[in-house]
C-alpha cells in the first residue's frame, strides 16, 4: 500500500432502489476488489444485500434506496449494505429446508462470511459481512 494512504481504504455508493442496480452495485464492488482473492465471494455478498434490500424494505418503494459500502484493509474485506427500514423486524439469517422458494439468501452471506453483523437503527439496518484475508493484501 502507498505510504500516503491509510491502512484502511473505505469506498461508499448510494443507489435508487431499482432492481438494476443491484448489477451496478456488484461491478462497482468488482472494480473496487480487481485482483483480490474474495472478490467474487465480495461481489456475491453485495448483489444479495442490495436485492435484500430492494425486495424486502422501503428501498424498493418508489423514493427508496439504499447504500453500499466497502472497506478493505490487509486483514478484511467488510461489504455493508443500509437499506431505508420500514419493517417491523431486523433481518436474520434462516435455515430453510431443500423445497423452501425463499429465505435463503442470508443464510448463504453468513456461510461465504466470516463475520455477519446487523445494526438496526431508526433509519434502517445495516448489514455488514465481513471476509478475513488470511494475511493476503488487497
Amino acid at each position: 500500500m502507498h505510504e500516503y494512504t491509510s491502512t484502511v481504504r473505505v469506498w461508499g455508493l448510494s443507489c435508487p432502489g431499482f432492481p438494476e442496480e443491484v448489477s451496478r452495485a456488484r461491478r462497482w464492488t468488482r472494480d473496487i476488489l480487481h485482483g483480490s482473492p474474495l472478490a467474487d465471494d465480495a461481489e456475491l455478498i453485495v448483489s444479495e444485500l442490495s436485492a435484500n434490500a430492494i425486495l424486502h424494505t422501503a428501498s424498493g418503494n418508489e423514493r427508496g434506496s439504499f447504500h453500499l459500502a466497502v472497506a478493505v484493509s490487509a486483514q478484511v474485506v467488510a461489504v455493508s449494505v443500509t437499506d431505508d427500514g420500514g419493517t417491523g423486524t431486523a433481518p436474520k439469517a434462516e435455515h430453510q429446508d431443500h423445497d423452501a422458494e425463499g429465505g435463503r439468501g442470508l443464510g448463504m452471506v453468513s456461510t461465504l462470511a466470516h463475520r455477519l453483523v446487523v445494526h438496526d437503527s431508526e433509519a434502517g439496518h445495516t448489514v455488514t459481512a465481513e471476509l478475513f484475508t488470511n494475511g493476503h493484501t488487497c
